[in-house]
């Protein structure tokens, strides 16, 4: 990702602190919190304070360009939204394959409001194995 053409994308300001903070998200496999930014910048000597870290955070996710995971007990860790995350569905019959957008958002919040359960990583990638709408209706034909 170019963090600058990105955060320019999005009518932000460029600074030194949002780059490293943008670089840093766009490179992590799974959601990290402001603290953990602080300390992977602070062994880098990144110089950035929390406060600015907790305002970028916040920024981004306005502009829809990370999102904010709610872990509970007023803890939070933040991921990039990818573009255009798909999923597969695909039949088991004619082996059809059809792309949905990623429904993860949806389903984890349905998730933690009936269970508490939060997802902290984002690697969700998978292919749902079923019956697509043509097979079923030549088995339903064939059973008549």
């Amino acid at each position: 990702m170019d963090a600058e053409k990105c955060l320019r994308k999005y009518d932000i300001k460029v600074t030194k602190a949002r780059l490293n903070i943008l670089n840093l998200l766009s490179k992590m496999e799974d959601a990290v919190s402001a603290e953990e930014i602080l300390k992977k910048f602070t062994e880098k000597d990144i110089n950035v304070d929390l406060s600015t870290i907790y305002r970028t955070l916040e920024l981004f996710e306005v502009k829809k360009i990370i999102r904010k995971i709610d872990l509970g007990q007023g803890e939070y860790s933040y991921a990039i939204i990818k573009e255009n995350h798909k999923h597969i569905l695909q039949c088991k019959i004619c082996h059809k394959q059809i792309e949905i957008d990623c429904p993860m958002q949806q389903v984890e919040e349905i998730i933690k409001n009936k269970t508490g359960f939060v997802f902290v990583e984002e690697k969700l990638d998978f292919k749902i194995k079923g019956i697509c709408k043509d097979c079923r209706k030549k088995m339903k034909k064939n059973m008549n």
